[in-house]
């Protein structure tokens, strides 16, 4: 069933100072709402500064989504603090407008028009603009503006010396990009753990649907809700992020290179579909930067993707064969709608936990039939997963087992992970999550969507989101700031503006030179 993990964990134990230096990086999305639930139509706050340049405060697809991205730390109360610092600060700097709770989105009128996200007259900020134009015409806006939360993280350089033998990470690229890409693997075949455990999108309201048909029993509510019984994440379902072209299914996970041939070969070969949109409409307008399967690698959705930090002008997939595999980022995570801040230390160890035992475990190469196969256990998870006596297929070879039992093995070995990177400190914090965690397994009716939807049958979807939406900004904006400063705010907001006009006036001179050059 899970590949037996004693010889790995029991290296572990021997090795505990490797784990020191784990990184993580926290990327955060939230709708600007008015004070009567519907989505914001105002342009994003002039006071934070430029979306386009800002390292902590930018905009996703929509000019109402808000992002917040927090530098990368390796202490987890300092990460936690500074994301809830940005909270704080944009709290005071909303006005009457709010910050919705949850990942699936508010009430959104059939007739109104959502604003793509600005960024400029510079030719990236240009660019993004016409990258999420592409994304409305391939897709629809609704898609687009559904949130969540991105969980960047590294294992310390220290781990890949003691678990793989190399010196550094330069000369040991390879075997260090192998290594997540293990990661990646066994992600897929156990990462529906995920969604199971912390998935908050049960539900979503009826106008999320507009006019779009579905195969799922969904159960209207009064309130206008749509539901199922059982589901953990709709967020993650074919109702929100998914590629529709089947030429998707041929990224692969068992080699560096072959993964960035494919991605590649996703960016050049043209979709049917897509091709069908056209360009550029009669007024020469852009809609879409181009016709192939993926616009740019941002457009690929999958739930955990490998990433390296990229150079100016550079792509994530040059910079990858450039540098190899640098950190994963984790996209299943939905917004957690019993924090403020949408995320807690309790999800960010259990992650650390279970990525290093997906580091660990072995993980043999994946062909299509078994992602196949586990592409149909996340989504029986995520549409049905906390079903009585549900099952899954582990080893499509073999017959299913119960969720509960497969999570008895996981924390098994979870707990033995919790014990060695508790023994870094003088608290018991992983494995006091062990013990809380693993009774979800035991008692669904414990996770967070279950919680969650027993909460939004009584108050409906927007009564829901309304009510906490208010008791978080009143929380948070008379909470004082720890990491950042309001100087510090101010000035990076000066700070963006500036960059922003800069970039903006070396695109013009540069045009205006070679305009000169032409004409001479």
């Amino acid at each position: 069933m899970i590949q037996n993990a004693s010889k790995a964990l029991s290296w572990l134990e021997t090795h505990p100072n490797c784990l020191k230096g784990i990184c993580r990086g926290i990327e955060r999305e939230t709708l600007r709402i008015r004070p009567d639930g519907l989505l914001a139509t105002t342009k994003h706050p002039g006071t934070f500064g430029s979306p386009l340049t800002h390292q902590w405060i930018t905009t996703d697809f929509a000019e109402a989504l808000l992002e917040f991205i927090t530098p990368v730390h390796n202490d987890i109360d300092h990460l936690l603090a500074f994301l809830r610092d940005i909270h704080r600060y944009v709290s005071n700097e909303l006005g009457e407008e709010l910050m919705w709770p949850m990942s699936m989105p508010c009430k959104v009128h059939p007739d109104q028009e959502i604003q793509l996200a600005q960024y400029g007259s510079s030719y990236i900020g240009q660019m993004k603009t016409n990258y999420r134009q592409g994304l409305k015409n391939r897709y629809g806006s609704l898609i687009q503006i559904i949130s969540g939360i991105h969980y960047n993280f590294s294992l310390p350089l220290s781990f890949w010396q003691e678990w793989a033998g190399i010196y550094n990470s330069y000369d040991g690229k390879e075997t260090i990009s192998e290594g997540y890409l293990q990661i990646i693997r066994n992600y897929y075949r156990f990462g529906w753990v995920i969604p199971y455990l912390f998935g908050a999108s049960p539900a979503f309201c009826q106008s999320f649907m507009n006019g779009r048909e579905s195969k799922l029993p969904f159960e209207l509510s009064k309130h206008g809700m749509l539901s199922l019984p059982y589901a953990t994440s709709l967020r993650l379902s074919d109702l929100g992020y998914i590629n529709r072209s089947n030429s998707i299914l041929e990224i692969n996970f068992n080699n560096l290179s072959e993964y960035i041939s494919s991605l590649k070969t996703a960016i050049k070969t043209p979709s049917k579909e897509f091709v069908a949109i056209g360009l550029k409409d009669k007024k020469g307008n852009w809609l879409q930067l181009n016709t192939n399967i993926l616009q740019i690698e941002d457009e690929l959705y999958i739930p955990i993707r490998p990433k390296r930090i990229t150079l100016p002008g550079e792509s994530q997939s040059d910079a990858l064969q450039r540098g190899g595999i640098e950190y994963i980022e984790i996209r299943s995570l939905d917004i957690n709608p019993f924090s403020p801040i949408g995320i807690e230390s309790e999800q960010i160890r259990f992650l650390d936990m279970f990525l290093i035992w997906c580091a660990i475990v072995d993980s043999p190469a994946i062909n299509n039939i078994e992602l196949s196969y586990a592409r149909r256990n996340w989504n029986l998870i995520i549409t049905e997963g906390r079903k009585l006596k549900q099952t899954i297929n582990v080893n499509y070879k073999k017959p299913p087992y119960l969720i509960s039992e497969i999570g008895d093995i996981l924390f098994h070995d979870l707990n033995r992970i919790a014990k060695t990177l508790d023994s870094l400190s003088e608290h018991s914090h992983y494995q006091n999550v062990c013990y809380n965690l693993k009774e979800f397994f035991k008692n669904p009716d414990l996770t967070y969507s279950a919680r969650f939807l027993q909460k939004l049958k009584v108050q409906g979807l927007e009564g829901t989101g309304l009510s906490l939406a208010s008791k978080y900004r009143t929380q948070l904006s008379q909470e004082k700031l720890e990491v950042i400063n309001i100087q510090q705010f101010n000035n990076e907001a000066k700070r963006s503006i500036t960059c922003q006009k800069k970039m903006e006036i070396e695109d013009k001179t540069q045009e205006k030179n070679t305009y000169n050059i032409n004409d001479t």
